[in-house]
């Protein structure tokens, strides 16, 4: 039987806390942990909110005159000022655009064109997309301007400098550009555009990607200098600025138009329609000058101004029947197209602008006055001294010699100033009278009357009326000092002459041709009867001494084949600079064929300062060469008659 175990006896261990016995009423355990309450708190003080009716009434009136203002405001918009704002809008609503008018041609008598307006662009820039935020480089103009300049024909720190302007979304780099240099510069573009894109290793931005150009028109002179005195220049707006340029300017620019449409954001509207006027071209021009004549007047006068360093000269041609001008050149010249390299001095139309003092070509007024008057016939007897004393002065000739005995026309072939006094004084029973004479012919001769072009600064020459003339100037004047005339009013005298003594005003303009297409003649020009024609084929007869007979001065204006007249002159010239005179004019006037006039021509140089100064000889080449070229270009037949041998001189015993 198994032995019992002895009871375990319990060790005590630590006490633990007492328990709480649940409530009446309530399960012990977990459940009654679970729904223990924490002990009780405090209770809060309770804050009373204010009313908001007064904060609502607050809003509700700021609300209300928030409203008004909209209301009142929207009855000024739509009421009030309805009419107002609608015209804003439209303003704003509408672009109008100016429709720049084709400026006309000017034309030789060919219809050869010596000026007219071809396409051109003006060069423009966004200077805000040369900044370094917008084209990533910080030399963004400079490297532009490095490839513009060559193209424009301008400095690169101009252009850069254009470019560094940031304010500005505009700029103008060049005016006037022709299409060749526009394509140029877009061609740039699409290298710098493919430069740009990042697959060839660009920063994705066209240095070039801010050049842009506006469509214009350029006036462009075909044959550079040729005639460039004549037809003046334009400025930088393309308006008429000198010249012919300037003076007819209203028929050559025509009328612009304007074109007036609805945008959107700076685009057009297609669908909202366009209105407004078109432009309306301007004339054409055509003139009475002969473009090959013209050339070969200026080349003529520009290679003896060089010769002979003067300082300048002129050429006028003309038609003696009609008084059409069919060339005028001056030297120096300069090119209309390129007014940067011109002289300012040589900008004008000298041959109209200059008032010199003309020498002896100025006789044959004085000479017409005489025979007109009866005073004295081509025979005449007139004894020439060396020296004659009258006045207040010694009055000599070109060339000291002993008493010279000429006849009237040995006056005029001789040139002798002596001899030119002594038959004007036979025009009245007195000095004064006689001056009072020879004035009255000096101006039916047009001298100190505008000639009728109605050119731009053309002076009117100088003559006093003779109760003006110094105690020299009525000795002077007779033979062609102490009065001023221009190159015109010269050639004007000796086309009167081969008119038979029918003054015609000189004319520049032909005709004008309309936008129509229509040709409009220039109104017919005046005419004035000077001398009778008996005086008048007289003095062709005795201008021809000049030049046929060996004691005549003009013998280098010799043509074979043709007769010719003409009249040298070499007269003191009065410096305009200093106000005295200084040098000399050297001159040539004269008609061809004499015995059936169809041309004049006239030549003057000023202070020619190396060689011969003396018109004959280095103006009557001249004359001889334009002459000649005139007469071939217009077809004219060589003379068929030998010409009335005039004496020049007597015996002193006849």
């Amino acid at each position: 039987m198994p032995s019992k175990e002895p009871p375990r006896r319990r060790v005590p261990g630590p006490a633990r806390p007492a328990r709480p016995r649940p409530a009446a009423g309530r399960p012990a355990g977990p459940a009654a942990r679970r729904t223990s309450r924490p002990p009780a708190r405090p209770t809060p003080r309770t804050i009373r909110l204010g009313s908001p009716k007064p904060r609502l009434r607050l809003v509700s009136l700021g609300l209300t005159l928030v409203m008004l203002a909209f209301v009142v405001r929207l009855l000024q918009v739509q009421a009030v000022d309805a009419s107002a704002y609608a015209a804003k809008a439209e303003k704003h609503r509408y672009q109008e655009y100016t429709l720049s008018a084709d400026r006309g041609e000017i034309t030789d008598r060919a219809g050869i064109a010596l000026a007219a307006s071809v396409d051109a662009y003006d060069i423009t820039a966004d200077p805000k997309l040369f900044t370094p935020e917008e084209s990533r480089l910080r030399d963004a103009p400079e490297q532009a301007a490095a490839l513009l300049a060559p193209l424009l024909g301008k400095e690169p720190a101009e252009i850069a400098k254009k470019l560094r302007t940031p304010k500005s979304r505009y700029t103008l780099l060049a005016r006037k550009q022709t299409p060749q240099v526009w394509k140029q510069i877009k061609d740039l573009k699409k290298v710098y555009e493919k430069k740009a894109k990042p697959a060839e290793g660009g920063n994705g931005v066209n240095l070039l990607g801010g050049i842009l150009s506006e469509p214009s028109t350029k006036r462009v002179y075909p044959n550079g200098e040729l005639a460039a005195g004549i037809l003046g220049y334009v400025n930088a707006e393309g308006r008429g600025a000198g010249g012919l340029e300037s003076m007819l300017d209203k028929e050559l620019a025509g009328q612009d138009g304007k074109i007036r449409f609805a945008q959107s954001g700076g685009r057009r509207v297609p669908t909202a329609g366009s209105q407004g006027t078109p432009a309306v071209p301007g004339s054409d021009i055509e003139l009475t000058i002969d473009r090959d004549i013209q050339w070969a007047a200026q080349r003529a006068i520009t290679e003896q101004v060089a010769k002979s360093k003067a300082d300048r000269g002129y050429v006028i041609v003309q038609n003696t029947r009609t008084g059409e001008v069919l060339a005028m050149a001056n030297a120096p010249g300069f090119d209309p197209n390129d007014l940067s390299e011109a002289n300012a001095a040589a900008m004008g139309n000298a041959a109209l602008q200059d008032a010199f003092e003309p020498g002896s070509t100025s006789k044959v007024m004085s000479m017409a006055a005489v025979l007109e008057e009866g005073a004295a016939t081509p025979g005449t007897h007139v004894t020439v001294p060396n020296r004659l004393h009258r006045g207040d002065r010694l009055f000599k000739d070109d060339v000291n010699h002993p008493t010279w005995y000429l006849t009237l026309n040995g006056v005029l072939a001789k040139s002798s100033n002596i001899g030119t006094i002594l038959a004007t004084g036979q025009l009245g029973r007195t000095q004064a009278e006689a001056n009072q004479v020879l004035y009255s012919y000096l101006r039916k001769f047009g001298v100190g009357s505008p000639t009728g072009l109605g050119y731009p600064g053309e002076t009117p020459g100088i003559l006093a009326k003779p109760r003006d003339w110094s105690t020299s100037q009525q000795y002077t004047i007779p033979f062609g000092q102490g009065l001023s005339i221009n190159a015109m009013q010269a050639a004007s005298v000796y086309s009167t002459i081969a008119n038979g003594g029918v003054r015609i005003e000189p004319t520049l303009i032909r005709g004008t041709k309309g936008p129509d297409g229509r040709f409009t003649p220039a109104p017919a020009p005046k005419q004035t009867r000077v001398v009778s024609e008996k005086t008048a084929r007289t003095l062709a007869q005795m201008l021809e001494s000049v030049v046929g007979d060996e004691e005549g001065t003009g013998t280098k204006a010799r043509i074979p084949g043709y007769r010719v007249a003409g009249k040298t002159g070499t007269a003191n010239r009065v410096d305009p600079e200093l106000g005295r005179y200084k040098g000399y004019t050297a001159s040539f006037a004269g008609f061809a064929p004499a015995d059936d006039p169809q041309i004049t021509v006239y030549c003057a140089i000023q202070n020619p300062t190396k060689g011969n100064y003396f018109g004959g000889q280095i103006c009557g080449p001249i004359y001889k060469k334009v002459m000649e070229f005139a007469l071939k270009t217009l077809h004219v037949a060589p003379t068929g008659s030998q010409p009335a041998r005039m004496p020049v001189t007597f015996q002193a015993s006849e």
